[in-house]
């Protein structure tokens, strides 16, 4: 997949694509953990919003079935065309649209649940945008959303001076672009805001050790986003050398642990 121009922070070439895929086997059944509490089922209409190059998405469809409906939303155009050909493979109705999301038009009484992971933190209008989706639900529809409550608790143990540092400027760089990546602790008050019943809100983390999945997904992060910050100028290649050593040395201890970023889930119905 080529570099596009108005790609993420995080990219939308191939090896962000893998990376993806292994974000998703480690936190799927904490996704759909939350779509059986809002109640999805089989004939539902369900936004997938930042969906992605589709993972959530296909599972959506095979749960909403073939009376139901998946309408998945992304500003790439890469990843969608990589959605369309996952729908025409397995036969899903899944309905994709590379649209900002400033410029979707998503009507009104339209679905029966939202969906979004990650997605809320990389605007710079969250709370415009979650009002937009309030007004395409129905009534007695829900909205299940996953977002970063406090990205700074990601750290490991032991850790090494260099890998720190890569750390610590992931977290700067973030802050610096537009949206909020702590975004999920101020959901919440928004969903109250336009009046929604928060049904649900836990916390969800996730503890590593060198042998589990768990540990591939800040792995992934580290050797495609690392990189980047060469780029923006965040660290030197000298730092990021150290850094992979650091972290080579790590994996091979046993006793390591590596705490993730902490989300938020908010689940929140349409009165």
């Amino acid at each position: 997949m080529a570099k596009e121009a108005n790609e993420y922070i995080l990219g939308t070439d191939r090896d962000e694509l893998f990376r993806l895929g292994v974000q998703h086997q480690v936190w799927a059944s904490e996704a759909q953990q939350g779509w059986n509490t809002a109640g999805f089922t089989a004939g539902h209409h369900i936004l997938d919003l930042g969906c992605g190059p589709g993972f959530v998405s296909q599972e959506l469809a095979f749960l909403t079935g073939k009376t139901g409906k998946v309408t998945a939303i992304d500003r790439s155009e890469g990843y969608i065309r990589y959605i369309q050909e996952l729908a025409k493979i397995h036969d899903l109705n899944i309905a994709a649209q590379a649209v900002d999301f400033n410029d979707m038009e998503l009507g009104s009484d339209t679905f029966d649940g939202m969906y979004c992971r990650w997605a809320l933190a990389w605007v710079h209008n969250p709370k415009e945008i979650v009002q937009k989706v309030y007004h395409s639900l129905k009534p007695g529809a829900k909205m299940v959303i996953q977002e970063y409550y406090d990205w700074s608790t990601h750290q490991l143990e032991p850790s090494g001076p260099n890998l720190n540092k890569c750390i610590s400027q992931c977290l700067l760089s973030f802050k610096e672009q537009e949206g909020d990546i702590d975004v999920g602790r101020h959901i919440p008050s928004m969903l109250s805001d336009l009046g929604m019943k928060i049904q649900n809100v836990r916390i969800m983390q996730k503890l590593a050790t060198p042998a589990d999945l768990t540990w591939h997904w800040p792995k992934t992060f580290y050797y495609t986003y690392f990189p980047r910050l060469v780029d923006m100028g965040y660290i030197s290649q000298d730092t990021l050398d150290k850094a992979y050593l650091e972290f080579e040395d790590l994996e091979k201890k046993d006793f390591t642990t590596l705490f993730c970023p902490v989300l938020i889930e908010i689940i929140a119905e349409k009165i």
